[in-house]
């Protein structure tokens, strides 16, 4: 129990003024008694604690009343099993279960929590944006951009966008697409009208960081080097002190590094040739962003095959060398010629060139893995 102040029992105030012995604080006159000490009851809140409105269910009171609406029978009706015992879920009281005689028909997919949820974007749409001002065909077409435009749904975009080919003959502009999937006459669609389609990996969680402003829309730290050195180009800058920070869009930092003009030349020069339009090296006299969150990478065999394929336009296509698959586990088939010269090579000494047999297909099948 909180303690109490104990009031000064002091000879009446009129007394003490006149005497003037000492002058007393004004906060200590309310303590001042002159008559007998009254007792007093201390304030305390623990009677009056409760918790938040809404915090908790009230208890059901069964067997109180009509009034309470669970009285009488207690919410459990009249006779029977249900109401003087429990029951099994799905009980028919013996009989077969309706599972059992009616169960679920039709496909059962076990693998959902595997299936990617894709967003679908059309070429007309895109180009109906760029007809209206909205998105600008000169600088690449990102999720962030789409998103920010409002050609797709910002907050549900699933795992990822996958570019289709409707109204490809609507096209008029080269269109730079950053996408994550694309069809293959989407594809053709846009190269033919001298753009080009870069698909790459996103996750849900990164896609949100995109639309927040904190996370780079292209680059990771498997994407090509020297394509795509930077994703955002900024307008050029003088300054003769040294590299500077300051804050950028939410969660980036820009850093400024001042170069020489043959320095900036240079690397021009070099990204003239690089990406296609998608995105070239970024300039010396140029601001580089710092994003706060990086950009994954695919980690599963499917997904990592996938954007390896250059036929999929990936972003990983760059790692697979000149005959070359982009599969992780099989190397790339021979020719027939080459099998039947190969195999006659290896033959030449024991026996003449015959029919395979089963020792040798499974020879070649091993030949064909990586591991």
């Amino acid at each position: 129990m909180p303690p109490s102040i104990r009031p000064i029992l002091l000879p009446p105030a009129h007394r003490l003024l006149s005497r003037q012995i000492f002058q007393i604080s004004p906060f200590l006159l309310p303590c001042l008694h002159t008559h007998q000490h009254q007792p007093q009851r201390a304030a305390s809140i623990l009677s009056s604690l409760s918790d938040n409105p809404g915090a908790y269910n009230k208890k059901i009171r069964r067997g109180r009343g009509p009034s309470s609406g669970k009285g009488k029978t207690s919410g459990r009706g009249h006779k029977g099993q249900k109401q003087h015992g429990k029951v099994p879920f799905g009980f028919n009281g013996g009989q077969t279960k309706d599972e059992d005689t009616n169960p679920i028909r039709g496909l059962n997919n076990r693998t959902a929590n595997f299936v990617v949820d894709m967003t679908p974007l059309n070429l007309d749409r895109v180009q109906n944006w760029i007809n209206q001002g909205r998105i600008d065909p000169s600088r690449p077409i990102t999720i962030k951009e789409l998103g920010d435009s409002r050609c797709i749904n910002p907050s549900n975009v699933g795992d990822g966008i996958k570019l289709l080919a409707r109204g490809a003959d609507k096209i008029s502009h080269p269109l730079n697409i950053v996408v994550s999937r694309a069809s293959k006459a989407a594809i053709s669609a846009v190269e033919s009208a001298g753009g080009s389609v870069l698909t790459r990996y996103y996750t849900p969680f990164s896609i949100r960081r995109i639309m927040q402003g904190k996370t780079d829309p292209i680059n990771s730290l498997q994407s090509q080097p020297s394509t795509y050195a930077a994703t955002v180009r900024m307008p050029n800058f003088t300054s003769s002190a040294g590299a500077t920070a300051t804050e950028g869009a939410a969660g980036a930092v820009v850093v400024e590094e001042p170069r020489s003009q043959s320095e900036t030349a240079q690397e021009e020069e070099q990204g003239e040739g690089e990406g296609e339009g998608i995105i070239s090296a970024v300039g010396r006299n140029e601001k580089m962003v710092v994003w706060q969150n990086r950009l994954p990478d695919p980690v599963s065999r499917k997904a990592i095959e996938y954007y390896r394929d250059p036929a999929h336009r990936g972003y990983l296509s760059y790692q697979v060398g000149q005959g070359q698959g982009p599969s992780l586990f099989f190397k790339t088939p021979r020719a027939p010629g080459e099998l039947a010269s190969a195999s006659a090579s290896n033959n030449s000494s024991t026996a003449s060139a015959t029919t395979p047999t089963k020792s040798s297909k499974k020879g070649q099948a091993a030949a064909n893995r990586v591991w």
